[in-house]
């Protein structure tokens, strides 16, 4: 990769350390983001389009499994990242496993924009196929690093899936709502400030459901609408789907994989 890091202070964080109960038993004996689709790794797409938009600094946690996934993907140059692991004896749930890790997230020697303490990051759960350029999310993220913005979170909303036709939040404008009648599904993919998860006491389990409610009725999260490909590959049936989606673009690339 020839962009240097300085260019894009900021990092990123892949969210890996599930346990896959709905892929089972694909995942009794691989861990869940090594499941290949298309001919790659889940995660594999992650770190190529994180390296692509800049984010050279990547973190990845995981616990079930979790030594093959460093097996796998090492310490990440040949996508042209540098990998960093936080391993989790015990599953510490989403919001859990990022307060774990943000003594990692919070390294970033050289950054001189802002106070190193409240610089934002991306996170990215490893169980979706996503083509968002990750680029377009960096205008936000130095919005959040000015004291001036108060947004606690920002996520990324999708068009709701078949499998969860309620969704998760509303989008007012550029602000996430709870939900109400227009909801839009959270598509795993958020920026964060680390004061978001100032009340996770280290090493416990948390869940990032809960912290995101608490904020967005104090309206500190933001939000925006993707209506790219974006698919949730959370069960075998799905897999399979997104594996014969990208099997087809690989032949036909003109074509793309369409919305889910």
């Amino acid at each position: 990769m020839d962009t240097p890091f300085d260019v894009v202070p900021f990092r990123a964080m892949i969210l890996a350390a599930g346990r896959g109960e709905r892929m089972r038993p694909l995942t009794d004996t691989l861990p869940k983001p090594l499941l290949r689709a298309g001919g790659k790794a889940l995660i594999e797409y992650h770190l190529e389009n994180l390296a692509r938009a800049g984010f050279i600094n990547v973190v990845i946690n995981h616990a079930h499994l979790g030594q093959m996934i460093e097996a796998a993907l090492g310490d990440g140059t040949r996508y042209g990242v540098t990998l960093h692991y936080s391993h989790e004896p015990v599953a510490l749930e989403t919001a859990g496993g990022i307060a774990k890790a943000l003594p990692i997230l919070e390294d970033k020697p050289g950054n001189t924009q802002g106070t190193q303490e409240e610089c934002p990051f991306l996170v990215i759960n490893a169980d979706i196929y996503c083509e968002l350029d990750f680029t377009s999310l960096l205008p936000v993220m130095r919005q959040m690093q000015s004291s001036a913005d108060t947004n606690l979170a920002h996520l990324v909303l999708v068009d709701n899936p078949v499998h969860h036709p309620e969704g998760d939040f509303s989008l007012d404008s550029d602000r996430v709502t709870l939900p109400g009648k227009n909801n839009l599904t959270f598509s795993g993919i958020g920026i964060y400030r680390p004061s978001f998860f100032k009340d996770v006491a280290p090493g416990s389990a948390a869940r990032l459901a809960l912290l995101l409610h608490q904020a967005i009725a104090t309206g500190k999260v933001g939000g925006q609408y993707y209506r790219g490909a974006w698919v949730d590959v959370g069960t075998p049936e799905r897999l399979r789907l997104i594996d014969l989606q990208l099997s087809r673009v690989a032949v036909h690339p003109a074509h793309g994989i369409g919305g889910s």
